[in-house]
């Protein structure tokens, strides 16, 4: 038993445990992965246990793969055992027994992309507008229903009485048909049919009862309701169970994740031997005692606290920075600053809470030369909807640009398949033409998919018409126009996911980019800021190999671990997000994502908050985190945290009081409701506008002047500063005065 000298007590206790349920609370960092695979070594070697009775079940395949690894290294390779992802192992059960479903044994598992192609055909053959059912929305509600065991005759029954959640269960149903009809089966029937499967059929659930005599789930706080189903069904016959898990780093409960899974495990399994690992290996005790004191607020959680035998380390740094220019060139400066032969690039972290937060860091540490990587995601300019709005604006600024109108022809939807382009690339060729201006031929439209008429006229109009009043227009006025014109705004938010939300956040972002260079050059012309954006996004970071900093959301950083981690954006309204202030559980689940993100650091942790903020094209005066007034100020250096000297608490900050503002009622800003409200207000028509000769006006860009003639969609304007222009109304960044 010599193996099992490595671990520390409550490891070893955790390890040697192995008859009936035992809850291990393993706090960040503290060795679950370790004691796990020495429980089971332990299991094989000491209790004579068969590796064909013990079932262990992971996440994700690396983590299977490392546990299946590391307990070959303890008891010899060639073990028989499951240590496999929850899909991996209901996999392999169906494959045996899916007959009794009604399945063939050779059925295929869809991917989303087969999944998107089956719920797209159902819309067609429905004849339902795919405007308000867009195949996103609706595949979310399936596997929303899925992860219930919510089938499509239940959730009529439920929801008939809504037209819009009617027809919803009606494709949800079509949907189920067509997977039956063609023997598939998608990733959340895995789960759901091998719950359906030990229910229905007792003969197999105690097959495999008595197989699975030991049965271990790591990151049990992270299980959604079908997969707790799938384990207590197993694990009913021996009891044998043991999960591992910490309700600190339930971070998920968006994705499905019921933290009450692992909250009332002992309730779920009576005469649970509960063990808590709260030895940390990772961290300084100072940052283990900072994120103690934030996640502690926390009333819905088991009792526990990490500690160390590592010094106490350097003290948590807090930066107020003026903008979030400043807060990304401080991060920079402070990683160049520290940067030495022995802490590389790639020790740093910069952990942020929404992606659209990148854009600054990344034009920071290149303006360093700091090599950098985004993991989670891919770079700023390197995302699918900035590449789809520069190419927008590329056409707007050069209409013979085919490469970037057949990147954007479909995007979003507009009927216009492969074939089509095609042929269309084909005449254009003939005609000597590009492929827009071959659009801009109503007859050409006109011989186009009946489906794709409307939508593609609506585009080259877009298109044409800023092209043509390009040079009246600032660049910001074009970008929301595009926005809005093209329908690329209003199909995502129609998508209604967590995915499309993001891309909107990273859209509206990038107005942002538009206005920091308008502030700069006031003259700023549509080609000078196409230029800039073309040297930026050929700025290539990322080899994985490489020695750089990596930049990740808080929410991907999970389970990984950086010598020196930055948090920026620790501002209410954006950490904790905006989304999460009127709710206590969102609050909580806020808090335990600070949690995770303060304990990925090692050595040095810094957090950082902006006093302004341009965000999504907007820009606001900020109000420190409550989670910054939560960290115990022994531990903390560097600025001060503003905190009001009053007794009242509020929901707002720990000391009482609400910061910048007198009001006890205090409520962060929704900048990105905000920001999308403005884009479509400064896109919207101004021709209702009645102007009349003499009028005075004022125009974004050009300032004052005077309506000297107007007719049905031309004004004509002479501006006390550049003399007489000629504009289109409709498109005109124009108010009467």
């Amino acid at each position: 038993m010599d193996y099992l000298n490595k671990l520390n007590k409550e490891q070893r206790e955790a390890a040697v445990h192995t008859d009936g349920p035992l809850l291990i609370m393993a706090g960040a960092g503290s060795g679950k992965t370790s004691t796990m695979t020495h429980r089971i070594a332990y299991l094989i070697k000491e209790k004579g246990v068969s590796p064909y009775n013990i079932l262990a079940v992971t996440f994700t395949n690396k983590a299977s793969k490392e546990m299946r690894d590391r307990v070959e290294d303890l008891v010899g390779d060639g073990i028989n055992m499951w240590i496999l992802t929850f899909h991996s192992a209901c996999l392999r059960i169906l494959r045996r027994h899916s007959e009794i479903l009604g399945y063939k044994n050779d059925f295929v598992v869809y991917d989303p992309t087969d999944q998107k192609t089956v719920i797209k055909a159902c819309i067609k053959e429905k004849n339902i507008d795919d405007k308000s059912f867009t195949p996103p929305y609706l595949l979310k509600i399936i596997s929303d229903c899925k992860e219930k065991a919510i089938s499509p005759r239940k959730f009529l029954e439920t929801n008939g009485d809504s037209y819009k959640m009617k027809m919803v269960g009606e494709l949800y149903a079509a949907y189920e048909a067509v997977l039956r009809k063609n023997n598939a089966m998608d990733f959340d029937d895995l789960i759901k049919n091998t719950v359906l499967l030990f229910e229905k059929d007792e003969e197999v659930l105690r097959g495999y009862q008595d197989r699975f005599k030991y049965i271990m789930v790591d990151e049990y706080q992270d299980t959604n309701f079908m997969q707790y189903r799938f384990v207590k069904l197993l694990a009913e016959a021996h009891n044998n169970i043991c999960v591992v898990g910490d309700d600190d780093q339930c971070i998920y409960q968006w994705r499905g994740a019921d933290i009450k899974n692992i909250l009332d495990f002992e309730k779920d399994f009576p005469g649970t031997k509960v063990i808590k690992l709260e030895q940390n290996y990772r961290s300084t005790s100072n940052i283990l005692a900072g994120a103690h004191s934030v996640v502690e607020r926390n009333s819905i959680r088991k009792d526990k606290k990490l500690w160390t035998e590592k010094e106490a380390g350097e003290k948590i740094v807090y930066y107020r920075a003026d903008s979030e220019k400043e807060e990304a060139r401080y991060i920079s400066q402070e990683i160049d600053r520290l940067h030495t032969k022995e802490l590389k690039y790639k020790d740093f972290a910069i952990l942020y809470r929404t992606n659209a937060q990148s854009r600054n860091f990344e034009d920071s540490l290149s303006g360093r030369d700091i090599p950098y990587r985004v993991l989670g995601g891919l770079r700023y300019y390197d995302r699918k909807e900035i590449k789809d709005i520069v190419a927008y604006m590329r056409l707007v600024q050069n209409v013979a640009d085919d490469l970037s109108l057949k990147r954007i022809i479909n995007e979003p939807k507009r009927g216009m398949g492969d074939k089509t382009v095609e042929k269309l690339e084909t005449l254009a060729r003939v005609r000597n033409e590009s492929m827009l201006e071959t659009l801009v031929d109503d007859e050409i439209v006109e011989g186009l998919p009946s489906k794709a008429v409307e939508s593609i006229k609506q585009m080259v109009t877009a298109i044409m018409d800023y092209h043509n009043e390009k040079e009246n227009l600032k660049v910001s006025d074009i970008y929301d126009g595009l926005l809005v014109k093209t329908g690329y705004l209003k199909a995502l938010e129609q998508q209604n996911t967590v995915e499309s939300e993001s891309r909107i956040e990273n859209l509206l972002e990038f107005k942002s980019v538009i206005y920091d260079y308008e502030k700069e050059d006031a003259e700023l012309s549509l080609a000078s800021f196409m230029e800039k954006i073309a040297l930026m996004a050929e700025i290539d970071n990322h080899d994985a190999g490489e020695d750089a900093v990596v930049l990740m959301t808080m929410h991907s950083s999970k389970g990984l671990e950086f010598p020196i981690v930055f948090l920026p954006g620790m501002e209410d309204g954006l950490f904790p997000s905006w989304r999460s202030i009127d709710s206590p559980s969102g609050i909580e689940e806020e808090r335990r994502l600070c949690y995770v993100g303060m304990t990925r650091a090692k050595e040095r942790l810094y957090l950082t908050s902006a006093e302004m903020r341009t965000l999504y094209g907007k820009t606001d005066y900020t109000k420190e985190s409550q989670f910054l007034k939560e960290i115990d100020k022994k531990v903390l250096t560097g600025d001060a945290i503003w905190e009001k000297k009053e007794t009242m608490n509020t929901p707002w900050s720990a000391g009482g009081g609400d910061g910048y503002n007198n009001s006890n009622t205090f409520k962060p800003f929704d900048s990105l409701k905000y920001a999308k409200a403005q884009v479509v207000s400064n896109a919207a028509a101004r021709s209702n506008e009645n102007y009349q000769v003499g009028d005075r006006v004022n125009h974004s860009k050009f300032g004052e002047g005077l309506v000297t003639e107007v007719d049905q969609k031309i004004l004509q304007v002479m501006f006390d500063s550049v003399g007489a222009k000629k504009l289109a109304k409709d498109l005109a960044p124009i108010k009467k005065l």
